[in-house]
């Protein structure tokens, strides 16, 4: 990611203001950098580090930041600051590990108008977008919707839909993804690859669709589950040939007191083959909430063996936010 604080981007892939319905620099004014520090000892810390650097989005005109949730996981200090450069002090209000959103309440006025969210649904593939991170024009891209398809993450997580954009934004993570209207219809998590029909990696960014934060705002809003915890594992896993691989095991997690190992071949699930991440996370939460006993069969080698994990809500390891 760039780092200076001035970059911009090339004037040739930001949006022309004139070319959309909406007041476009209006609208990207709602956009904030989010700076969010979380203590050595946390549980995320070794993976996602003590300092995180993205975007949030003004959602509310009483200062709700929408952001994406790894931001602020475990986060004791968020800090939000204005394209015009002013700081205001956050406080995480709570984060939703199904669908990876995180909620931020700004504690002084940012004075800047707030987004409506929108709908990811009518947004044809093709069609034109904007990205934008924070810092008004300069850092907004022109992108169109490449895919909108299924995506699943090695740290047990799943989107069924998932909002897919090219080009790719440098400054990904938290971005605003904007409609026809102006109105929010994604929040960025990931850059990834693909490559073209000619052989070449073309980056592209993987956003989270807006609508899937209704059903669950206000839960979120006031720091509530969100639902019922979803049985987790505590692996990071990959995709290799018919089955999925344990690439590391969480310290203290399900499969590390099952005796889990790094390169465990996963092969079937609860007596039902696996091949792929997708498959193994729904038939996991499909077996109940968390804390069911999850049977798996593995390939460790030459040998194929059943174990039983004890699953575990994936939230009792984590700090919880404080409330002042």
């Amino acid at each position: 990611m760039p780092k200076s604080e001035h970059w911009e981007l090339p004037s040739q892939v930001r949006p022309r203001p004139e070319a959309y319905a909406y007041d476009l620099d209006r609208a990207l004014t709602s956009v904030v950098s989010l700076t969010a520090h979380v203590p050595d000892d946390a549980f995320t810390a070794a993976i996602l580090g003590v300092e995180r650097v993205g975007n949030g989005v003004l959602i509310r005109d009483d200062g709700v930041v929408l952001t994406i949730g790894y931001l602020v996981t475990e986060a004791d200090r968020v800090t939000l600051r204005t394209a015009e450069g002013r700081a205001v002090a956050g406080h995480v209000l709570g984060y939703d590990q199904a669908t990876g959103f995180g909620l931020v309440q700004a504690l002084e006025p940012l004075d800047l108008p707030s987004l409506r969210v929108g709908s990811s649904a009518g947004v044809a593939v093709g069609e034109g977008v904007v990205v934008a991170a924070s810092g008004g024009h300069g850092r907004a891209l022109a992108a169109r919707l490449q895919a909108r398809q299924e995506f699943a993450g090695y740290w047990e997580y799943l989107l069924d839909e998932a909002l897919f954009t090219a080009p790719a934004h440098p400054l990904w993570s938290g971005a605003a993804v904007l409609g026809a209207a102006g109105e929010l219809i994604g929040i960025g998590s990931l850059q990834l690859e693909q490559r073209e029909d000619d052989g070449r990696a073309a980056a592209l960014n993987m956003s989270v669709p807006a609508e899937l934060l209704h059903p669950i705002f206000e839960d979120l809003l006031r720091g509530r589950p969100t639902g019922p915890a979803r049985p987790w594992l505590g692996i990071l896993a990959q995709e290799a040939g018919d089955a999925v691989v344990v690439a590391s095991v969480s310290k203290g997690g399900p499969a590390s007191r099952a005796e889990l190992r790094q390169g465990d071949a996963i092969v079937g699930l609860a007596g039902r083959p696996v091949s792929d991440l997708a498959g193994l996370y729904r038939r996991l939460w499909g077996l109940g909430a968390a804390g069911v006993d999850v049977p798996l069969t593995l390939r460790r080698g030459s040998d194929v063996f059943d174990v039983e994990v004890r699953s575990a809500d994936r939230s009792q390891l984590l700090r919880k936010p404080r409330y002042h």
